[in-house]
C-alpha cells in the first residue's frame, strides 16, 4: 500500500484531479441512475438489470484500469476514457431528468390524502341572517361539506338560534332557497358550476354568506384499487367541468361527465359506457332515493361509484377524475386531434350559427370569444375540442349526442397520445395530465400497464389500429318527475332495461365476466348505408318508471281503477269550501286535490287520498259537461309518459 502511495503522489496533479473529478461525478450520475430504474417497477426488467450491471461495471473498471493508468503514465488512454465517461454522464442527465419526471407525474398523478374541505352557507343576494332565519342542511352524516362542517360552522358563526330544516336532496334545498321557504342552505364552493344546467332560475342571484374551511383526510383515498391492470379492468371516468386548471380534490364536480370503460389488455379491446347526466336513478349514499345521476357527484367520488355499481352491477376497479378545462391543455401539447365533428341537427340552432357548431371558449364566454367549428372531419386544437365536448344545444338528442363527442374526443386523445411522434413532448403531455387527473391508481399499477401501453404503441408503427373501442348507446324516455311532493317539475330521463342489460352484457364480456354471444348471421342491401352495431341501440324492452298522473277533475273512478292496476290503496274524503282542499274550479263529485302530487314516481307510494268537491258549485263559466269530456281523454300512466325527446335548448341561444 505505501508502494502503491508513492507511486501516486509521482502521477501528474492535473491528470490525478481529473480522474477523481470524473469518478466521484459518474458515481454520483449512477447513484442517481440506479434510484431512477428501479423505482420503474415491472418496466422492461431484464434491460433495466442489464444496464445497470454494464454502467456499475464502467465504474470498477474506470476507477482500477485509470489508475494504473496514472501510474504508468498513459495520458491519452486516460484522456480517452474520461471523455467517453463524459458521454455517459450527459447520456445519463437525460435519461435521469426523464425518467424522474416521469416519477413524480405518476405519484401527483394520486389523491392527495389529507385536502381542505370548505362548507359554505349559500342565500339569496341582501338577504340577512338572524334568530328567526330558517337554514336548509342535509341529513346526511357522512356528507362533509354539506352536513359535518356546515354544523361546525353554525357553532363557529353563532348561528344556532336558527331554525335548521334537513333535507334529503341538494335540489330540493335549492328549490326552496330560490322560492323563499328557507333564507340559507349549506353547499359546496362550486355550486354555481355544479347546477348550471339544472332547472333552477334566479341561481345567479345567490351569494356566500359565510365559509368554514378545514383540512381533514381525503375521503377519496379511502377508494383503493387491486386489480391488476394486465388483467382485465373497470374505470369510471367523471368529468370536473370548471373555468381553471388543476383540480382540488375536495371539490365536488358537476357530474355532467359518466364514462364506464371496460379494458381487457390481452385483446387491447375496450368498451365506452357514457352514462346520461339526468338518467333517474337510485342514489346510493341517498338511501336509495331516485334522482339524476349526476346529483350523485355532490356527494363525492365514492358515491358516484357505488351509484354506477348498483345501476350496472359491475365493480368498478378505478377511477379518473379529469378536469375538462385541462383538455385544452393537452390537446396543445398533443399538437391536436382529428374528429369527426358531427353537425347540427335542431333548426333554429343551425339558423342562429350558419351550420357551425359553436360554443363559449374555455373560461366560459361567448360574444366575440365564442368557439365555432365546422362539421366534417377536423384538426381540433385544445380550445375546439374543449367546445365540441361541451355543446349539447345544437343536437335534437341533447346531452346523448354530448356523450357521444365525448367518447370521440377521449377516443381521438388515446390514439393521438400512443403515438411514437409525441415522445419529444413527452414533458408538455405529462404537465397536462397531472395537473388535470386524479385516480386511485397507484404508481406501481400504473407502471404495471407499461407492456400492454408497448403494445399498442408497436402496432402504430405497423400502421394498425392499436386499440377497438366499441361504443354504447343506451336507449332512453323523457320522464318529468317531481323531486318531491309540491315540489319543482325536473326533466329526467328513464332507461329500458334492455338496452341497459345488452351494453352490461357486453361490458361483462370484455371483462372476461361471460362469454360473447357470436352473430352468425349476416344481411346485406346495396340500396342501405352500411353503419355499424352500436350495443344498447334499438332496444326499447323492459319496465319504464311511472310517475303519478294529475287526477284533478277527473272522476273517482278513474284514480281507483288506475291505483288498483298500480297496487295503490285509494282513501277518499269528501271536502267542501272551508277546506283547504277544496277547489272552486272542478266540479261537485270530482276530484278537487290528491295528497301526492303528480309526477312523483310511484316506486314508494302505497298510499293516496283524493279529495271530492262536496256542496258547493263550481264556477258558472265551467259547464259540467266539458269537464266530464276532458276527465275520459285521461291516459294511463304508460301512455302519460311523453316518447318525445327534451328539447334540448332549456336556455336561450346566445347570439354572436
Amino acid at each position: 500500500m505505501k508502494v502503491l502511495i508513492n507511486k501516486i503522489k509521482k502521477v501528474s496533479k492535473i491528470f490525478l484531479i481529473i480522474y477523481l473529478i470524473t469518478f466521484i461525478t459518474y458515481v454520483m450520475f449512477y447513484s442517481a441512475l440506479f434510484k431512477n430504474l428501479i423505482a420503474l417497477s415491472s418496466v422492461e426488467t431484464a434491460i433495466r438489470f442489464t444496464v445497470l450491471t454494464l454502467f456499475g461495471a464502467w465504474v470498477v473498471i474506470y476507477l482500477v484500469w485509470n489508475l494504473v493508468n496514472l501510474i504508468l503514465k498513459r495520458h491519452i488512454t486516460i484522456a480517452i476514457t474520461t471523455s467517453l465517461t463524459v458521454i455517459l454522464m450527459v447520456i445519463f442527465g437525460f435519461v435521469n431528468y426523464y425518467i424522474g419526471m416521469l416519477n413524480n407525474n405518476i405519484e401527483n398523478l394520486a389523491e392527495k390524502e389529507y385536502v381542505t374541505y370548505t362548507s359554505n352557507l349559500v342565500v339569496r343576494k341582501s338577504t340577512k341572517i338572524n334568530k328567526d332565519s330558517v337554514l336548509g342542511i342535509i341529513n346526511n352524516n357522512k356528507d362533509i361539506e354539506g352536513n359535518i362542517l356546515a354544523k361546525e360552522l353554525i357553532k363557529d358563526k353563532s348561528l344556532d338560534d336558527c331554525e335548521v330544516r334537513n333535507y334529503s336532496s341538494y335540489y330540493e334545498m335549492l328549490y326552496d332557497l330560490l322560492n323563499k321557504e328557507i333564507d340559507g342552505i349549506f353547499l359546496k364552493s362550486n355550486y354555481l358550476t355544479i347546477y348550471s344546467e339544472e332547472e333552477f332560475s334566479g341561481l345567479n342571484d345567490t351569494e356566500i354568506l359565510y365559509s368554514y374551511s378545514k383540512e381533514m383526510k381525503n375521503q377519496d383515498t379511502e377508494i383503493k384499487g387491486t386489480k391488476n391492470l394486465t388483467d382485465p379492468f373497470t374505470i369510471l371516468l367523471m368529468g370536473v367541468d370548471s373555468e381553471k386548471e388543476g383540480l382540488n380534490a375536495s371539490t365536488s364536480f358537476n357530474g355532467d361527465t359518466l364514462m364506464m370503460i371496460t379494458f381487457n389488455p390481452e385483446t387491447l379491446n375496450a368498451t365506452m359506457f357514457s352514462i346520461p347526466r339526468d338518467t333517474y336513478v337510485p342514489i346510493a349514499c341517498n338511501h336509495n332515493r331516485y334522482a339524476k345521476i349526476n346529483s350523485s357527484a355532490a356527494y363525492g367520488t365514492s358515491c358516484v361509484i357505488d351509484t354506477v355499481e348498483e345501476l350496472t352491477g359491475i365493480e368498478i376497479d378505478y377511477y379518473v377524475k379529469i378536469n375538462f378545462q385541462g383538455v385544452v391543455q393537452l390537446v396543445d401539447a398533443l399538437g391536436g386531434i382529428d374528429v369527426d365533428v358531427q353537425a347540427p341537427d335542431y333548426t333554429p340552432y343551425i339558423n342562429s350559427y350558419k351550420g357551425k357548431v359553436c360554443e363559449q371558449n374555455s373560461l366560459r364566454q361567448f360574444g366575440d370569444n365564442l368557439i365555432c367549428i365546422d362539421p366534417g372531419m377536423q384538426h381540433l386544437n385544445g380550445e375546439e375540442a374543449l367546445a365540441y365536448a361541451r355543446c349539447r344545444h345544437a343536437y335534437l338528442l341533447s346531452d346523448i349526442a354530448r356523450n357521444k363527442h365525448q367518447q370521440q374526443i377521449i377516443e381521438a386523445l388515446a390514439k393521438k397520445g400512443a403515438n411514437s411522434s409525441n415522445i419529444g413532448k413527452l414533458d408538455k403531455i405529462l404537465e397536462a395530465i397531472t395537473n388535470n387527473v386524479d385516480t386511485n391508481m397507484s404508481k406501481s399499477k400504473i407502471l404495471s400497464f407499461y407492456d400492454v401501453l408497448k403494445d399498442m404503441v408497436l402496432k402504430t408503427f405497423n400502421d394498425e389500429q392499436f386499440i377497438s373501442i366499441e361504443k354504447t348507446y343506451l336507449e332512453y324516455y323523457n320522464l318529468p318527475v317531481r323531486l318531491s311532493n309540491n315540489g319543482l317539475m325536473v326533466s329526467a330521463i328513464g332507461y329500458y332495461p334492455g338496452s341497459l342489460e345488452a351494453i352490461v352484457n357486453l361490458m361483462k364480456a370484455n371483462l372476461g365476466l361471460e362469454k360473447k354471444e357470436l352473430i352468425k348471421t349476416f344481411s346485406f342491401d346495396a340500396n342501405e348505408e352500411y353503419s355499424s352495431k352500436v350495443t344498447g341501440q334499438g332496444i326499447t324492452t323492459g319496465d319504464k318508471l311511472i310517475t303519478l298522473p294529475n287526477f284533478v277533475g277527473n272522476s273517482v273512478n278513474e284514480a281507483q281503477n288506475w291505483a288498483l292496476n298500480h297496487d295503490i290503496e285509494v282513501k277518499i274524503e269528501f271536502v267542501d269550501s272551508s277546506s283547504v282542499y277544496y277547489n272552486p274550479e272542478v266540479a261537485k263529485g270530482l276530484i278537487a286535490s290528491q295528497s301526492v302530487s303528480d309526477g312523483v314516481l310511484i316506486n314508494n307510494i302505497s298510499e293516496l287520498t283524493i279529495y271530492i268537491n262536496n256542496g258547493d258549485k263550481p264556477h258558472e263559466d265551467k259547464d259540467k259537461d266539458e269537464v266530464e269530456d276532458k276527465d275520459k281523454e285521461i291516459e294511463d300512466n304508460d301512455s302519460y309518459q311523453d316518447e318525445e325527446k327534451d328539447d334540448p335548448l332549456d336556455m336561450v341561444l346566445p347570439s354572436e
